[in-house]
């Protein structure tokens, strides 16, 4: 399996994060991994459809957000919070304690 691209860091931009993290499904991703670190993709508790769950990872990944490795078939997603803390101090910590009624529902 080819490992996906990722952008370098100054390809990430404010509006891409926000972008990415303004979706209630990838924000969960986002929040599990913040929780409990890396994860196979396969792992998520989302409640939407394996190939929704990929386009989310995908649009994740492209902004910045996540890393992507492969390891024989399997794929483990890692957030790239070193990354985002260094390009936009603080926001991950504000969007990750937010309140779960600040984030309206689709």
């Amino acid at each position: 399996m080819r490992e996906p691209e990722h952008p370098r860091h100054d390809q990430i931009t404010l509006t891409g994060v926000l972008h990415a993290l303004s979706d209630p499904t990838r924000l969960a991703v986002v929040r599990q991994i913040a929780a409990e670190g890396e994860r196979q993709c396969g792992t998520f508790e989302v409640g939407v459809a394996k190939s929704t769950l990929s386009q989310h990872f995908r649009v994740l990944r492209e902004a910045g957000v996540t890393r992507t490795r492969c390891q024989g078939t399997q794929r483990f997603v890692t957030l790239r919070r070193d990354v985002l803390d260094e390009l936009f101090p603080g926001l991950l910590d504000v969007v990750l304690n937010a309140p779960a009624h600040v984030v309206a529902p689709r």
